[in-house]
């Protein structure tokens, strides 16, 4: 397949495992089929320079891909909604026990051509696209359709957030 060694696999593997757990999510736990796409994160890293999201197109532009570096900015809101993120690597604690089964997840990406990027300068929180919501515990922010379900930083749940802007 590649020249990415099982030990990387293995190494990335456990890294990514520790760091859903701690932020409340679960990597599928189908095995073969995560380890396979921590393998596509590591190709691709050796292509592009960062994990860019297996399952997608990546450009090769790190700016045009910001989005979907893994964990990409679409995974909360795909776990929320379909408890599981677009290319499965992640899923909700539902899925991973076994309560509910994975459904397709709908691309949230925009094709290049509908994507813009805002003048230098020019971004206020009240211009941003999506509402911005504040952790009532530690303050943390973030832009999105809905709080996430569990605070990256402190780990609240969802019910600990209010809008921001």
């Amino acid at each position: 397949m590649s020249d990415i060694s099982t030990v990387d696999v293995e190494k990335l593997y456990t890294r990514l495992n520790s760091a859903a757990e701690a932020s409340g999510d679960h990597l599928n736990p189908d095995g073969e089929h995560t380890r396979d796409l921590v393998s596509g994160l590591l190709i691709n890293e050796k292509r592009y320079g960062y994990r860019a999201c297996p399952c997608r197109l990546a450009s090769g532009d790190k700016e045009d891909d910001l989005d979907i570096i893994c964990p990409c900015e679409y995974r909360d809101q795909d776990i929320e909604e379909y408890g599981a993120c677009y290319c499965g690597l992640y899923v909700s604690e539902r899925v991973f026990e076994g309560e509910k089964g994975l459904e397709p997840v709908p691309e949230r990406r925009q094709s290049v051509g509908e994507r813009t990027k805002p003048e230098q300068g020019s971004i206020t929180l009240s211009s941003l696209p999506l509402p911005v919501w504040r952790c009532r515990v530690c303050g943390y922010l973030c832009a999105r359709e809905g709080p996430p379900g569990v605070c990256p930083i402190c780990k609240a749940k969802k019910e600990r957030f209010e809008r921001f802007v």
